[in-house]
């Protein structure tokens, strides 16, 4: 019944049944589903739903729309899960953004969501973000890991840049960069000179924990 539940979840949110799904996720979360496991039916919809971009079948309203559906959903799942992870609060400093030139945040938005409900404090820069804005945020927060996010070709040169200024600011010795984004790969990470990459949320959470050593 429960796999039944968390396959008609998933189609709902891939197909933009905004409150059907809501609904199920209430009701699931309700009968004791487990949150973390709930969050994670939200990411292979949004899997789907970012395939069906890239194949031209959804636009960038659709986008928004999942995005807000996550959101939603996450804001029933969220209390529970940091019910029963307050101890693991204080996990460490993540600063993220979308690199300039690049106004996508849908992946962003769920790296970010994940990091927090794990135990991260994230500071999110949002999308657009000048590489000033990089360099104050880690001189103010001083993280262990800096993510920079990007879907389109032309973000790549923005992460080579930001991570280029970071280093001459003097705050890579010690600090780790991650990238992520639709067409990420080994090449470009180095290219841009980032420690890693990673393709969904799940990734980006296991280089944190990696990296940052309780």
């Amino acid at each position: 019944m429960q796999e039944q539940k968390s396959a008609t979840l998933i189609q709902r949110i891939a197909d933009m049944q905004e409150q059907e799904a809501i609904s199920l996720a209430r009701e699931m979360l309700d009968q004791g589903y487990d949150p973390i496991a709930l969050l994670g039916h939200c990411r292979e919809a949004m899997e789907i739903v970012g395939a069906r971009y890239e194949k031209g079948e959804y636009f960038l309203p659709e986008l928004m729309l999942a995005g807000e559906v996550l959101s939603a959903i996450g804001s029933l799942a969220k209390p529970l899960v940091q019910q029963r992870s307050l101890s693991m609060r204080d996990a460490g400093t993540v600063v993220i953004g979308t690199v300039h030139g690049d106004l996508h945040d849908i992946g962003k938005n769920i790296v970010t969501f994940m990091l927090d409900i794990n135990g991260y404090n994230v500071v999110d820069l949002g999308i657009d973000v000048p590489v000033e804005s990089f360099i104050a945020s880690i001189r103010e927060h001083k993280p262990q890991v800096v993510g920079l996010s990007g879907f389109l070709t032309v973000a790549f040169g923005s992460m080579k840049e930001t991570i280029d200024a970071i280093a001459a600011a003097g705050f890579r010795d010690g600090l780790k960069i991650m990238i992520g984004g639709g067409q990420v790969d080994e090449t470009v990470r180095n290219f841009t000179g980032a420690d890693a990459f990673g393709l969904n949320a799940m990734e980006a959470i296991s280089l944190c924990k990696g990296w940052i050593k309780g």
